[in-house]
């Protein structure tokens, strides 16, 4: 009986989990990129440290050491790995670096060279210790973690929607790093909204490339329905706005709806109107991706300062081809129109009638339109990335349900430049804060 029990709550907890829309995996190709600009960045760390004086007497032996700079510092082996239950693993050994001082010396006794030979290494020694250890510990717990801060949780993408990149679970440490996130977009004035995510999981097996991305149609999917709920899927050409062509052809083809409705509003600016009349859907298969979109067309005539007089009104079946593409940081989409066809919901007569307007209006969509669409789409969306690092040579893999982008990683700016920036105020000028205890886990440096 219990073991029935255990078993039907740990289906019932599947079946509750939230499945992410969005997957990344940092492999261990990543590493070396990553571990070269880290190392960089504690070189100069451990570089600008300051070392206390160091000064006394022992017996007849006086000494004063003082104005300790560091000139040289080489990390030759290092190695930087992915390790479960800790993630990221660095380890350095056979560490050395140069040093430049002053000394002062006085002693009584002759051939002593030997004796503060080691007495001046076991001193430095000891200051070094004191000083790197909590300049490793406060580099990697705080000033990259202010890196880490960087990288976008929940934002806005424009005035309209934002993006939620939250962690579903905490990342998997293996060979690669593999993490899932929510990946879901929102209407900024429903900020509680989310769409339920009935998507295929997205699945990563490739380990070619530094990084891999993975996005479900849920992705794409909460993004065209976020701004379909902000009423953005909408357009309203009104007088001049229409193009000359189509203006004509419309005048024409509903003169005699003109002449009976209203004869007088004959002359007024003509009106097209397109209202996405539900959010569109996303469908992703190995062949490429596809956007289904239904849209209302209404045609009206809008007098001056008189009620505007309708004269037909059509549905609007489109399918859109969609490709996308990593550029620095953002996930980038472009539209292009493959199918359209308009029918009247009225009658099938009527729907005959509206079939010299398919060409006209397609032509309009294809140039009025997509256009637009693709300005906004090509924008793009951040991917969750620190500052300053870039996707390069990404390729693009659909699968049915979901598709991959491989890349890999180029440092836009350095790794000081970005922490430097983003530095929290009250560490700018603060020391470097004490070694941590000894129940914490910590880097350790031997000199």
């Amino acid at each position: 009986m219990a073991l029935l029990r255990a078993l039907f709550l740990a289906l019932l907890a599947g079946a509750h989990a939230e499945l992410p829309g969005c997957k990344i995996r940092v492999t261990s190709k990543a590493l070396e990129l990553v571990k070269q600009e880290g190392l960089r960045f504690l070189e100069q760390e451990l570089e600008n440290i300051t070392i206390p004086d160091l000064r006394g007497r022992e017996g007849h032996f006086y000494y004063n050491i003082s104005e300790v700079k560091v000139t040289e510092l080489q990390l030759t082996s290092s190695e930087l790995h992915f390790q479960p239950e800790q993630e990221l693993t660095l380890q350095i050994t056979n560490a050395s670096l140069g040093l430049r001082f002053r000394r002062q010396l006085l002693y009584w006794f002759l051939k002593v060279y030997d004796f503060l030979s080691t007495f001046i290494t076991s001193g430095m020694r000891f200051l070094l210790n004191q000083q790197i250890c909590p300049v490793l510990y406060h580099a990697g717990m705080v000033l990259l973690n202010s890196l880490l801060d960087t990288v976008p949780v929940r934002s806005s993408v424009d005035e309209l929607v934002g993006i939620d990149y939250s962690l579903l679970k905490d990342p998997v440490a293996s060979s690669n790093l593999d993490m899932e996130f929510r990946g879901a977009f929102f209407p900024l004035a429903e900020g509680n909204w989310s769409l339920p995510n009935q998507a295929v999981e997205p699945q990563l097996q490739e380990e070619e490339r530094m990084v891999y991305v993975a996005f479900s149609e849920f992705f794409f999917d909460s993004a065209m329905e976020s701004y379909f709920r902000a009423g953005a899927l909408q357009l309203s050409l009104v007088g001049d706005e229409v193009p000359h062509d189509l203006d004509m052809l419309l005048r024409a083809s509903y003169f005699g709806s003109i002449v009976l409705l209203s004869p007088t509003v004959i002359d007024s600016p003509l009106k097209l109107e397109l209202r996405v009349t539900a959010p569109p859907r996303c469908t992703i298969k190995p062949s490429g991706t596809t956007i289904a979109v239904t849209a209302s067309v209404t045609i009206a005539m809008v007098p001056p300062n008189q009620p505007e007089v309708q004269l037909s009104s059509m549905i609007m079946d489109a399918r859109l081809s969609a490709k996308m593409a990593l550029r620095g940081k953002a996930l980038r989409t472009q539209l292009d129109l493959r199918r359209f066809r308009i029918y009247s919901n009225q009658s099938a007569l009527e729907s005959l009638a509206l079939i010299p307007l398919q060409a006209p209006l397609k032509a309009m969509l294809q140039i009025g339109v997509m256009p637009m669409l693709n300005e906004r789409t090509w924008r793009g969306v951040q991917i969750p990335l620190p500052e300053g690092i870039n996707f390069v040579r990404e390729v693009v893999t659909n699968h049915a349900g979901f598709l991959t982008i491989g890349a890999d990683l180029h440092f836009a700016k350095g790794l000081r430049e970005v922490i430097e920036k983003n530095r929290p105020a009250n560490a700018r000028d603060a020391q470097a804060p004490s070694a941590p205890p000894a129940s914490t886990p910590a880097s350790t440096a031997a000199v």
